[in-house]
């Protein structure tokens, strides 16, 4: 019952909010923890001792604030829902405070450190498939701002045509458009026809066609994550820079960041990240900070 009563709640959350999958696993992950934690095994059983129980639990073990925050809001949003279906009675997580994450400012690459991993990416038409590919995932990755989550699933027949912007479904369902760069574009257009003869050699073979712009073997249809991240690591290394301060979610943080350094203001930063609310994007406001007192120093008739 309790794994039935869980699926039947995720399920709520993909219909009616449109939760990625990604975010229907971490929820399936942090209540699967809960109910291991539980003597009763089943979440709805718990009250809210037990749940402000596993949460000191939880600290006394040393886990992240973001951890402990993360599983807790998992636990109130199924037991709001177990409410509201007539499961319980009450909803014992009403009103249990969380922590509070620190928000931390992301680890950002140089303009000029992008710069030499661009140029390390950067291949003759006639590489291998493999290094094409990484040149064109990390052009649009940096070129673009997307999550690498959206980039893997982007279909392919929506960058055909050399289009000068692309239609980007994001969290909960959301759409919109991004601009591709000149560079990204020229990148893409290589890519599109080495993937295709690659494609028809596949299917040749008994494979099936896939419909993503990177395509994979594997059960998905298109690239994992994983292989990106490792991809990315192992380029970081060519460029000659520590591998551990890279990940594709570091090259979303260098596009919002040069993109603020550079001039751009939050709300337009807010739209190309697809980012619900601009709370979100102040994250990169300390930028902006810089930036205007670089202006007034500068500009300033008292600054000297």
């Amino acid at each position: 019952m309790n794994a039935e009563r869980i699926e039947a709640f995720l399920l709520a959350l993909q219909a009616e909010r449109g939760a990625a999958q990604n975010t229907l696993a971490a929820y399936a992950r942090d209540l699967s923890d809960f109910s291991s934690w539980l003597t009763t095994r089943n979440v709805i059983d718990a009250g809210r001792g037990e749940i402000e129980a596993y949460l000191a639990d939880m600290a006394d073990q040393g886990l992240a604030a973001t951890t402990r925050a993360r599983r807790l809001s998992a636990i109130k949003q199924y037991h709001r829902f177990a409410f509201s279906e007539g499961w319980q009675t009450d909803d014992p997580a009403h009103n249990i405070a969380g922590p509070t994450p620190r928000r931390k400012l992301p680890d950002t690459l140089s303009q000029d450190e992008t710069s030499r991993l661009l140029a390390a990416a950067q291949v003759p038409m006639d590489a291998a498939v493999p290094k094409i590919r990484l040149h064109c995932l990390i052009e649009l990755l940096y070129s673009t701002g997307l999550r690498v989550s959206e980039l893997i699933t982007l279909p392919v027949a929506s960058l055909r045509g050399d289009p000068q912007m692309v239609m980007v479904r994001g969290k909960g369902g959301r759409d919109r458009l991004v601009p591709l760069s000149p560079p990204s574009r020229a990148v893409l257009k290589v890519w599109l026809e080495v993937r295709d003869r690659d494609e028809a050699d596949r299917v040749a073979k008994g494979s099936r066609p896939s419909p993503y712009l990177f395509p994979s073997r594997g059960k998905t249809g298109h690239l994992t994550r994983i292989a990106v991240y490792h991809a990315i690591k192992a380029l970081a290394a060519k460029a000659k820079i520590d591998p551990t301060r890279i990940s594709p979610h570091a090259m979303r943080h260098g596009f919002a960041t040069h993109l603020l350094a550079n001039g751009a203001d939050l709300r337009t930063i807010q739209t190309l990240l697809g980012h619900a609310d601009i709370s979100t994007t102040e994250i990169y406001t300390h930028i902006l900070d810089e930036r205007l007192k670089a202006l007034v120093l500068e500009h300033h008739p008292l600054a000297n």
